[in-house]
């Protein structure tokens, strides 16, 4: 079975579910999704994913994946988590239209479900790019640590996907308009130049918010592409550099690999 185009793992926790919402609406519009269809894939998106914030574990830690990837003329999502199965349980901060499954069902062109107590829960989810079938014109994985790690073959497919990503995160650390404007310039000169220093070809880019503070982690790279990738930053008709707009901007060495680290905060002023 070939790689997803995208993958997500994210803690099961409330302020995530936006977040998937997102970097799924990014891939699907890249792929030349119907606008109305995109709209359709954030609710059935967030019913999902809702229900395995609610349901999925007792003390309320644990992942959940999500797999997207294209299908001929199809968008397949599915959520997954690793807890205890659907069970009755109290939905204090529910996000969600409160309908779950039978509104995936009312969406989706086609979705299963399956798992039980004690092995988790997998919802698989099919929408149609377009809405009258018709194929339009028009290929990305995310490991957890608090945040977020998107994954993806690397291509044009990132920038989209990633900007999502960092917008999210940007909202929930209170950034203004114009420091969210700092970071998506930032995430796009990144995805711009980095598919060539992907060792394997896929793009691993972790991306986290602490206190009010993005941490954007690139990488494994090659050797020397951090490098690279900041003078690719450069730009030469104003003797300036986007990495001014960064708090802090390193490159790290690991064995015979390098991570490229970012980090912004949403300061005033």
């Amino acid at each position: 079975m070939s790689a997803p185009d995208l993958s997500l793992v994210l803690p099961a926790q409330a302020e995530n579910v936006g977040v998937v919402r997102h970097a799924l609406g990014g891939l699907a519009e890249a792929l030349g999704m119907d606008p109305a269809r995109i709209g359709d894939l954030k609710t059935i998106a967030t019913e999902a994913c809702t229900n395995a914030v609610v349901h999925a574990y007792a003390d309320g830690q644990g992942p959940m994946e999500i797999d997207a990837s294209r299908d001929d003329d199809s968008l397949v999502v599915t959520v997954r988590d690793h807890g205890d199965g659907i069970r009755p349980r109290a939905d204090i901060e529910r996000q969600s239209l409160r309908m779950g499954l039978p509104l995936i069902g009312a969406l989706a062109d086609s979705f299963q479900i399956g798992g039980g107590p004690g092995r988790g829960t997998v919802v698989t989810m099919r929408m149609g790019l377009s809405a009258d079938g018709h194929e339009p014109p028009g290929a990305p994985e995310v490991e957890t640590t608090i945040g977020a790690m998107v994954s993806m073959p690397a291509g044009s497919l990132v920038a989209p996907v990633l900007s999502r990503v960092i917008s999210s995160f940007a909202v929930r650390a209170d950034f203004s308009v114009d420091r969210l404007s700092d970071a998506i310039l930032l995430g796009d000169a990144v995805a711009a130049q980095a598919p060539e220093h992907f060792p394997d070809g896929t793009a691993k880019i972790a991306v986290d918010e602490r206190d009010g503070t993005i941490a954007v982690r690139v990488g494994p790279l090659r050797e020397g592409a951090g490098e690279s990738l900041l003078e690719g930053m450069r730009i030469p008709q104003i003797d300036a550099s986007l990495e001014r707009l960064a708090d802090q901007i390193r490159v790290e060495t690991e064995a015979d690999s390098e991570h490229l680290l970012l980090e912004l905060t949403a300061r005033s002023g």
